[in-house]
């Protein structure tokens, strides 16, 4: 048996530090966006500003959707949701959730702080709780301005007659704060 040396176990450190440098620069990780532990927790948690995990958005948007956000804040009680008007309109959608519909305000306006549709999910008690919203402006106008910059991609919705915008201020959405479906979501 060789005995150890300084020499010895200086390379042993050397080749230490290489294979540790090399495994955790071969581990492929995306640093904008939460693990999937924090999108979970995120998903489930209503507190959070999940806005802050959004990346690729101007400062004009970002302000813009936290004033969704406080302009909502209430109606993450749904109970004063049904009380200003808006009603279960029977689309439940996985990957979204049940839809409520405040149809007085459906019209060609686009206005940030008043969504035409808010979309809740329901929790294992029973519960529901906010998780996005939804503008709804019908067909017969043009496509809508809506937010500030090139992010948010209005539906062309036939079936519904509408053009459809969800935004995921409530509940964070790895596929995009714009993005129609979130795969956190799952009906309940």
């Amino acid at each position: 048996m060789k005995p150890i040396t300084n020499a010895t176990t200086f390379s042993l450190l050397i080749f230490m530090s290489f294979t540790s440098l090399l495994f955790t620069a071969c581990q492929k990780q995306n640093i904008n966006q939460p693990n999937d532990e924090v999108q979970m927790s995120m998903a489930k948690n209503t507190q959070a500003d999940v806005l802050n995990f959004y990346t690729g958005l101007s400062k004009q948007t970002s302000w813009e959707l936290q004033q969704v956000r406080a302009a909502t804040a209430k109606y993450r009680n749904i109970e004063n949701a049904i009380k200003d008007g808006y009603t279960d309109i029977g689309v439940d959608v996985e990957h979204m959730g049940h839809h409520f519909m405040r149809a007085a305000i459906t019209d060609s306006i686009f206005d940030l702080k008043q969504p035409e549709i808010l979309v809740y999910n329901g929790n294992e008690d029973g519960t529901k709780q906010l998780v996005a919203v939804e503008y709804a402006i019908p067909l017969t106008y043009a496509e809508p301005q809506g937010f500030t910059g090139l992010n948010d991609k209005w539906k062309y919705d036939t079936f519904f007659g509408l053009w459809l915008l969800h935004a995921w201020v409530w509940s964070y959405n790895p596929d995009g704060v714009f993005n129609p479906t979130n795969p956190l979501v799952h009906l309940h």
